[in-house]
């Protein structure tokens, strides 16, 4: 079964952030799923400043500037992994590095 992990960030704290080892870590992990075959995507986003939001009401489409609502965290990137189960999509997501900067997300992907 596929699973999103789903990372969550808060972008206000970025300054404090050393990017360097964060991107090594991220780089170790994304090796990690790869080479154990679960690994079915993932990308980093922009951060959420950049979003648009779009929504239909009477008929009519509504676009706004930036995310769809506040939040003290950002969804900043994710991954689409597959394992055997949510245990297993679980363990995944408690390695990755946005487990200890920020929160994890997994939600199973519905089947076509």
């Amino acid at each position: 079964m596929e699973y999103l992990v789903l990372i969550y960030r808060d972008e206000s704290k970025d300054g404090e952030v050393d990017w360097a080892k964060l991107s090594q870590e991220y780089e170790e992990y994304a090796a990690a799923v790869a080479q154990a075959g679960v690994m079915r995507g993932g990308k980093k986003l922009q951060p959420s400043a950049t979003a648009t939001t779009v929504a239909i009401r009477s008929g009519e489409r509504l676009v706004t500037d930036g995310p769809f609502a506040e939040a003290r965290e950002q969804l900043g990137g994710f991954f689409v992994l597959e394992c055997q189960n949510l245990d297993d999509a679980l363990e995944w997501a408690s390695r990755c590095p946005g487990a200890s900067h920020g929160t994890v997300e997994v939600r199973p992907v519905m089947a076509a």
